[in-house]
């Protein structure tokens, strides 16, 4: 199978060169999409491509700022580039360790997502201080009681898309940024019958820079559950 990971940076110069190691190993491709980070990650990036040519593809991002439009637009590139058999997301912080790859790989070949969930058996987070989980706890349940939606790890950004039903996706349609823009992606996957699934992974901390979360972010996560809800029942 072709495997395209699509990963988005801001400001993670100490981490690509080893997650990008890490996923080159597998003999998978990397699009890195860097949203104008200032400490040199995008420079770093294309270091890497011509380092890799035809493996490591750099695309590099102007605007408004998000890990949602990052997203949004990585995964657009990797449909239109149309080689992708799968197409993974990941985050670059080694949060998610790219040797989970191949597993959400494998489970791709008979779904249509798979998920790197934390919540599959009880609690794989590592160097999280216990509000921290709570929270995380919380914000599933939650978005599970009012979504109706399955999965356990309904915010985990560690995923793998079979090509067809990724371009299944309304991706010009979505509107949310953050953990909210995840959460968006799984219902909309979920509406459209995808076949879901999720393996276990074991989440770590970021070991360099700074956390992305905010309380936009998380008023954000508070909200979109129900918009979902109301626009789908307005279809």
């Amino acid at each position: 199978m072709n495997v395209l990971v699509v990963i988005p940076t801001y400001n993670e110069r100490e981490n690509l060169p080893v997650v990008a190691a890490g996923v080159l190993k597998h003999g998978y491709r990397l699009l890195v999409v860097d949203d104008g980070s200032p400490d040199g990650t995008g420079a770093l990036a294309e270091d890497l491509a011509k380092a890799n040519p035809g493996r490591v593809t750099v695309m590099h991002r102007t605007g408004q700022r998000g890990l949602g439009r990052s997203y949004i637009d990585g995964l657009r590139h990797a449909l239109a580039e149309g080689t992708a058999d799968l197409i993974c997301q990941m985050d670059a912080d080694l949060s998610h360790n790219p040797d989970y790859l191949p597993d959400l790989v494998a489970a791709a070949a008979t779904n249509d997502l798979v998920i790197g969930s934390r919540y599959l058996y009880g609690v794989s987070v590592v160097n999280w201080p216990l509000h921290r989980i709570f929270l995380s706890a919380f914000a599933n349940r939650y978005i599970r009681f009012v979504t109706r939606l399955r999965t356990s790890d309904c915010t985990s950004g560690f995923r793998c898309w079979r090509r067809e039903a990724l371009a299944r996706i309304p991706l010009e349609r979505m509107v949310s940024d953050g953990y909210s823009f995840l959460v968006e992606m799984l219902y909309e996957a979920n509406r459209r019958r995808c076949r879901i699934d999720e393996v276990p992974i074991i989440f770590v901390e970021r070991r360099q820079g700074q956390s992305k979360l905010s309380s936009g972010v998380l008023v954000e996560s508070l909200i979109m559950p129900w918009r979902l809800v109301f626009s789908s029942a307005r279809d």
